[in-house]
């Protein structure tokens, strides 16, 4: 498929309800006081501490990616491969179990770090030299929808906040034409457990993510439907200014009404910053060319790539790409599987690191690439890997991590972190803390106490100060 189709296809639907109130503000009907108050709630705030990173994208690869295939070699496994695995292991599926399984792919240091990756990430191997590579951490669920909640809110219950909203609550919007926290999803589809994702959980809804998805424009609903009249409109939102700013005064502090007024009055200059942000026909063939956008293998998730590195200059403060499903759940054709996710989101992914580095922006952008969990050292069936918290490993760039730097280790098999663990409390803690918040003063009221991300009198979370500059 040509590239324009690619970008065509990405301009699509996004979450509804942006623009009801977009050409009463385009025509000259403000909102009120309340109106007014309810979108100063976006404004810019201070962080805690001097910041290292102004801005996160995380590249999210759903379904757990195998870490002895693809970040943490084990020739022990090469060695006993076939062989029955003598020690006690945390199985998802048990009936499944199999005997130790080497990994097919082969590892070489690369970069002046000598950081080890596999043959199947080529691209990733080129900017090893940017890199964290953190190979222990660890979670406490082997369950993915768990595991999911765990990794991006903190918490193994549904509905909390995410940390994109927390960042988002945490320091406020720099760009008032667009959302704080910008989700793009795969044209493909939604991934496991859906929106919740990317909730705002009991913050205020103006925090959860917003959504740009694939179809016939940049954001549903943020044009008036072709049927209604200008005029029809203009009367129809008149009368939603009246009653939503009269009931705003009668319930102070609705959130859902507040964020509800306060997307309304965005929607209005998204109609016009949208649609030039997705113009990717504004990139160098150079460009185009070093995330793949000459090959449909990488071209729909090289573009999303792009779009995160436009969205951070344009002062979003936190961007997620998603992918449909859980494709990294490789429960059997292990190798084939991770062959095909490798092929399409390594060049992309290495690439927006590149590109960060080159145009000034890696040093205040943290770049995030990981799943929920890893994988185990044994065979399911004969050729998966069953889930596994025990161990996982993922990588970080930019926004005041170290580079060329590995970190923790796991044991001979890869089953489990053996030094230097990293919980997923301790990253979050670690990701705040390099973007000016302190997990322990970052709070919001919940339930009769400050309810946080980290919940450290818990978690014991803590900033991993190893891995930063």
């Amino acid at each position: 498929m040509h590239f324009d189709q690619y970008r065509r296809a990405f301009l699509g639907q996004s979450m509804g309800g942006l623009g009801a109130m977009a050409l009463a503000h385009l025509m000259g009907l403000e909102f009120d006081k309340a109106a007014s108050a309810a979108a100063g709630t976006r404004r810019l705030r201070q962080p805690h501490h001097t910041p290292t990173a102004d801005a996160a994208i995380c590249l999210f690869q759903h379904g757990g990616p195998s870490q002895m295939d693809l970040f943490d070699p084990k020739p022990e496994l090469t060695k006993r491969n076939g062989q029955k695995y003598e020690g006690d292991l945390e199985i998802h599926f048990p009936n499944q179990r199999g005997n130790v399984l080497a990994s097919p792919f082969k590892f070489q240091p690369h970069g002046k770090s000598g950081i080890e990756v596999s043959e199947v990430l080529p691209h990733t191997a080129k900017i090893v030299d940017e890199l964290t590579m953190v190979r222990s951490v660890t979670t406490e669920s082997v369950d993915h929808e768990s595991a999911l909640r765990l990794i991006h809110s903190g918490k193994f219950q549904a509905s909390y906040p995410t940390w994109g909203s927390w960042i988002s609550y945490g320091l406020g919007t720099v760009n008032e034409n667009l959302p704080a926290y910008v989700v793009l999803t795969d044209p493909g589809g939604m991934p496991v457990d859906n929106v919740r994702n990317w909730t705002s959980g009991w913050l205020p809804a103006e925090y959860q993510g917003t959504t740009f998805r694939s179809g016939d424009s940049p954001v549903p609903n943020l044009k008036t439907p072709k049927e209604i009249t200008p005029g029809a409109r203009v009367r129809q939102l008149g009368f939603l200014k009246q009653i939503n700013s009269e009931h705003l005064r009668q319930h102070p502090g609705n959130s859902e009404l507040e964020a509800r007024i306060s997307d309304f009055e965005i929607a209005a200059r998204m109609q016009t910053a949208v649609p030039e942000l997705l113009d990717l026909s504004q990139e160098t063939e150079s460009t185009r060319k070093m995330y793949g956008l000459d090959n449909p293998v990488t071209a729909e998730y090289g573009a999303r790539c792009i779009i995160a590195r436009r969205l951070i200059e344009r002062g979003v403060r936190f961007v997620q790409l998603f992918l449909a499903g859980q494709p990294w759940d490789t429960h059997s054709k292990n190798a084939a599987t991770l062959q095909a996710n490798c092929a399409r989101v390594d060049q992309p992914s290495a690439a927006l690191v590149q590109d960060l580095k080159q145009r000034g922006l890696l040093d205040r952008t943290i770049v995030l690439w990981g799943g929920e969990f890893g994988r185990l050292p044994v065979s399911q069936g004969t050729d998966g890997r069953d889930h596994n918290r025990h161990a996982n490993s993922l990588w970080v760039a930019g926004g005041g991590f170290k580079q060329g730097f590995s970190y923790g280790r796991t044991d001979d098999f890869g089953y489990q972190a053996v030094e230097n663990v990293v919980t997923v409390h301790d990253l979050h803690a670690t990701l705040l803390h390099a973007m000016g918040l302190n997990h322990e003063r970052l709070t919001y009221p919940h339930d009769g106490r400050p309810g946080s991300l980290t919940d450290v009198a818990i978690t014991k979370a803590k900033v991993v100060r190893d891995i930063l500059a």
